[in-house]
């Protein structure tokens, strides 16, 4: 039987802000997904009344007015912070939060998802932000029970972290070492993840990004 224009689902839409150095890792990850169409907002203006789902990968420090807290020694965040960029994102996050759009979170990401719920950051932390952590499953995690993915070890690059909990969160992982928060979820929601590692640099997360894309709304008629 033929299927007629009104049976067939359009491509669901994902918002996201993707650096020109981390489009590479990003690629390979969404051509197993060509059901899904990617917006990339620091190439494209967003409609996001339209989108199905939001993204928000690593990057800079957030600029400080955004953050929800004082700054004693503002030398230690980024020079080269992106304040149009953040803009976007916590505007991204505030609609698909009152949508209860699917939101996965990756390392700057957890920290805008974070604060836009009421967290806060430890501004400088030390051991997370090593050179042989950035590519390579290296860091042991320990997870709790209730974990929706767990990983033993992840590629965690950060110099800052979770300190005060946004409204609504809870830790599904810690740095084995140090007690760093590394993975939260947002309670009582359809999908709100967020990992201070980094999913998409190895082919071992690919069960969080297939979780992910599977949440996607088709959008509304």
């Amino acid at each position: 039987m033929a299927i007629g224009k009104s049976q067939i689902r359009p491509m669901p839409n994902l918002a996201t802000w993707i650096r020109p150095k981390d489009a590479k890792w990003f690629r390979a990850i969404f051509s197993k997904h060509p059901e899904i169409k990617v917006w990339n907002a620091r190439t494209r203006n967003v409609p996001l009344d339209e989108m199905d789902g939001l993204l928000l990968s690593g990057g800079s420090d957030i600029s400080p007015e955004f953050l929800r807290q004082e700054i004693p020694d503002p030398s230690v965040l980024d020079k080269q912070i992106d304040p149009e960029r953040d803009r976007w994102e916590f505007q991204a996050v505030q609609d698909a939060v009152s949508r209860g759009l699917p939101i996965l979170a990756i390392c700057k990401g957890l920290q805008v998802f974070n604060i836009a719920l009421g967290g806060t950051l430890k501004l400088d932390i030390k051991g997370h932000n090593l050179p042989e952590q950035k590519d390579r499953d290296v860091q042991p995690l320990r997870s709790a029970r209730r974990a929706s993915h767990r990983f033993q070890k992840v590629n965690s690059a950060h110099h800052q972290a979770i300190d005060k909990l946004g409204d609504g969160m809870d830790v599904e992982a810690w740095a084995a070492h140090d007690g760093i928060i590394e993975q939260v979820r947002l309670r009582k929601y359809p999908f709100g993840l967020a990992a201070q590692y980094h999913p998409e640099r190895s082919r071992i997360y690919d069960s969080l990004f297939d979780d992910f894309f599977a949440r996607l709304e088709s959008p509304r008629d």
